[in-house]
């Protein structure tokens, strides 16, 4: 990494180009962890793949980010920020072509473990590099930004995907990446400047090899754990005990190697600031990254909404984020940051009040509103959290450390995830049991229209709508709580003094 000056005030020209190309490269990379989603079903039939099989396209890409992305830290200490940079965006861009080319399901499984593998790097080099560019009394501003891109990617990418499968076909989905990702090649290649030689530290390989190990069986493990039924399955387990024993072996091979040579940088830990901003960024992506999770399959499930309906109905919750971070980002710096962090909070606890009082007879203002107001309080929490987190971290530890910012994040989702889609699953069971513990024989107006085996169906069919529906509810119902008990953590929170000595070191810009 670079230690140089703050950018000069004719230099914003570059930095607003630079900021657009790095976002743009952003975008694409946020954008194919949920644009996928929605072609499954088409790229199933197109490839001869069964459902179990096709799923592949979706675990290869998130396993190969989330093992990828701890070595951001050490390849731009190794290699220069932006080389690493242009070669994540030339790999991601051209993996995509592959995906859009691939003619089998190995074809494209293996085409985007290329794009989970290259697009590890982008996400985390974005922050770093807008936290280099800008002085720290435009970090809030600039984590507005980046912010944006990392937040609207995933919001968008279910509306863009059914829109580009419908208009097109699946390989849309994945081409859609070249023009972008060409354009944010050339303003990486254009307007940032490697200033400082690499200082090639040594690489850790037993550290690596042991976390990645972990990462990868605490994905596997998180992303097929519902559909083995979880420890009822040898999968599962054999994926828990790798977990276990690499963790293990990282922490004490880490523990113990010197200062330097070490895969993980020990000194982010004595960060209060950055350690506090990781525990939250967790609980920010189990509490409110799941809940997107759950309405489009709600409204696909239950309410027959196709796939582009429900991403239109959906996507305004990212106006509502957008909103939040313009205007938060100018808050930043003047207002106690914990000030923000709860009530951001308190809104998305508010939206998610409003969820759990759902029902099956819904209009779509009833799901946009809560939706908006969602985003609102996502932004508010993301672009201070986000501030905060890097306010006091050294400049030379920022890729390593947003790079393992992201990896929390990203790991905080995983399990949110597969915390809803458990307990949906089971609680729609329960719910369905106790539903038909009222369908008794002294209910004669009910056996009556039980005469035939279609109206015995159809009832059926009714009572598992309406598990499933409480299921929804009781899942929102958690998030709310879950948001609730968030908020006394603030107190862990230590926002930068005011005179805090200016930031002196950015990435150069030509």
């Amino acid at each position: 990494m670079s230690a140089t000056v703050p950018a000069a005030a004719d230099d914003g020209l570059n930095r607003r180009m630079i900021t657009v190309s790095i976002m743009l490269a952003t975008v694409i990379q946020a954008l194919d962890g949920t644009i996928a989603n929605v072609a499954l079903p088409h790229m199933q039939g197109s490839l001869s793949a069964s459902q179990d099989q096709i799923t592949w396209v979706l675990t290869s890409f998130i396993v190969a980010a989330a093992i990828a992305t701890p070595l951001t830290g050490w390849l731009c200490d190794r290699f220069g920020q932006k080389n690493i940079f242009l070669t994540s965006v030339a790999g991601f861009t051209i993996a995509s072509v592959l995906c859009g080319l691939a003619g089998s399901l190995t074809e494209i499984v293996v085409a985007r473990l290329l794009q989970g593998l290259f697009g590890a790097a982008l996400v985390p080099l974005s922050q770093a590099t807008l936290l280099d560019i800008n002085p720290r009394e435009k970090h809030g501003s600039a984590m507005a930004v980046w912010g944006m891109g990392v937040m609207i990617g995933p919001i968008l990418g279910p509306t863009l995907g059914g829109w580009l499968t419908d208009s097109y076909n699946w390989r849309w989905v994945f081409f859609i990446n070249v023009p972008i990702g060409a354009i944010a090649f050339y303003g990486i290649w254009r307007y940032i400047k490697q200033a400082d030689a690499p200082r090639k530290m040594q690489f850790d390989a037993f550290g690596f090899a042991t976390l990645s190990l972990a990462i990868g069986a605490l994905q596997m493990l998180l992303d097929r754990g519902e559909q083995n039924d979880w420890f009822n399955s040898t999968e599962t387990w054999v994926e828990a005990v790798i977990l276990a024993l690499s963790f293990a072996y990282f922490i004490a091979h880490t523990a113990t190697r010197p200062a330097g040579k070490s895969f993980f940088d020990y000194r982010l830990l004595r960060n209060a600031n950055y350690v506090s901003g990781l525990l939250f960024i967790f609980v920010v992506g189990v509490v409110l990254f799941a809940t997107r999770a759950l309405t489009p399959t709600m409204l696909q499930g239950l309410m027959g909404y196709p796939a582009k309906i429900a991403g239109l109905v959906t996507a305004p919750s990212g106006i509502g984020t957008m909103l939040a971070m313009m205007f938060v980002g100018r808050l930043v710096g003047k207002v106690d940051l914990r000030l923000l962090l709860g009530g951001g909070f308190l809104i998305t606890a508010f939206s998610l009040w409003q969820m759990s009082r759902y029902t099956l007879v819904l209009s779509q203002s009833d799901i946009v509103w809560p939706g908006v107001i969602q985003g609102l309080g996502l932004g508010l929490v993301f672009v201070p959290l986000s501030a905060a987190t890097f306010a006091t971290l050294s400049p030379e530890l920022r890729a390593e450390g947003t790079a393992i910012y992201s990896l929390i994040r990203n790991i905080g989702s995983s399990i949110g995830i597969a915390l809803v889609q458990t307990l949906l699953v089971r609680n729609t069971q329960t719910a369905h049991a106790s539903l038909t513990e009222h369908i008794t024989s002294s209910n004669p107006a009910l056996l009556d229209n039980l005469a035939t085996p279609q109206a015995a169906a159809a009832l059926n069919n009714e009572i598992t709508r309406q598990a499933s529906m409480i299921a929804y509810v009781d899942d929102f119902w958690l998030m709310f709580m879950l948001t609730l008990c968030v908020i006394p953590l603030l107190v862990l929170v230590r926002p930068p003094a005011n005179n805090a000595p200016p930031d002196t070191a950015h990435a150069a810009i030509d």
